[in-house]
């Protein structure tokens, strides 16, 4: 038993080196980093800056965070990108002006910081709780997103793209007559995935976060992403094997990474109000994956409980499928 499982970690990892998947997976890990480091990090964060316009100046001492301009029609040009927020005090009531984000708790909030400026005096006190600050805050949002993309999108392509060219080789009809395990044959897989997927995980981590910060958080994001890793995979296992072409799975993968998972960066992300999302699967695993990059574990046994299931049914469901098409390439 144990022979053969190391002779087909061997197969799968030689298959994993012709295919590319590590250089890619490389490439990915590169990209993703430097896009973090040299260009998200520097984009100017400053998105709700505030415009007054008050010609005789009835609002006394403001905040210097308020930018004065010069005319009512300079005021509307600033305040016309829909993020900035203009406040017209020409006639001694102060009103806002502003591009509607078309949420409107967040078109409240806009005005209501804009209006706390003019009294910078009085400011309304709130206790602040966390010790991250505007950069860290973006780099743990930027870094989870990237990770998530990467083994729900990149790892569900990735193990089956490998299937597929088992397929071409005639290696799966070659399995069908051999005594080789079923179980075996799909545990060398998810093996050789789930460690890369933990490599690049962590490598992403510490790289994006800081050695501190990283591994500070790693223990909760290694445990989202192995169980993350292991439902992708298992997924694109099982249709690959039903499906007879990669044109076919191509167009699978594309519906996965634009049709299923927008939702849930819009509704993880923009505050966006979706309703029916609490009943998306790849939601709560988003949200598991977001919670971990802060150190929180708030996801609860059920939550557990129902992914380990999920992962077992997977296994076993793909473990039939592949029986039959052994099956039936021999």
């Amino acid at each position: 038993m144990w022979r053969g499982f190391l002779s087909l970690l061997k197969k799968d990892f030689k298959l994993m080196l012709s295919s590319k998947f590590l250089l890619l997976a490389l490439g990915s890990l590169i990209l993703y980093s430097c896009y973090i480091n040299f260009i998200y990090v520097g984009l100017d964060q400053d998105i709700y800056p505030v415009y007054l316009y008050d010609p005789l100046h009835t609002q006394g001492v403001v905040s210097s965070e308020i930018t004065e301009v010069e005319s009512l029609e300079e005021l509307k040009k600033e305040s016309g990108d829909g993020y900035a927020v203009g406040i017209d005090a020409s006639s001694g009531t102060p009103e806002i002006i502003m591009v509607s984000s078309s949420i409107h708790s967040t078109d409240r909030y806009r005005a209501a910081y804009a209006l706390s400026l003019l009294s910078p005096t009085n400011p309304t006190t709130a206790e602040v709780i966390g010790v991250d600050d505007k950069e860290m805050k973006n780099r743990r949002e930027i870094t989870c997103e990237f990770l998530f993309f990467e083994l729900a999108a990149v790892g569900f392509l990735g193990l089956a793209s490998m299937l597929f060219k088992e397929k071409q080789m005639g290696i799966i009809r070659v399995h069908g007559v051999l005594p080789v395990s079923k179980s075996a044959f799909i545990l060398s897989k998810l093996c050789l995935f789930l460690l890369s997927d933990f490599v690049f995980s962590a490598l992403l981590t510490i790289i994006n976060l800081g050695v501190s910060e990283g591994f500070a958080v790693l223990h909760y994001v290694l445990l989202q992403a192995g169980i993350l890793s292991l439902l992708m995979a298992l997924v694109g296992f099982f249709c690959a094997v039903l499906l007879p072409d990669f044109k076919q799975f191509s167009l699978l993968y594309l519906v996965l990474a634009i049709f299923i998972t927008t939702p849930v960066f819009l509704a993880g992300q923009t505050g966006i109000t979706l309703k029916w999302i609490k009943y998306h699967p790849m939601y709560h695993l988003f949200m598991a994956m977001k919670n971990a990059y802060w150190g929180i574990s708030s996801a609860n046994g059920i939550y557990y409980t129902i992914c380990g299931l999920t992962i077992v049914l997977l296994f076993l469901l793909v473990r039939r499928v592949l029986i039959r098409e052994m099956a039936k390439e021999g």
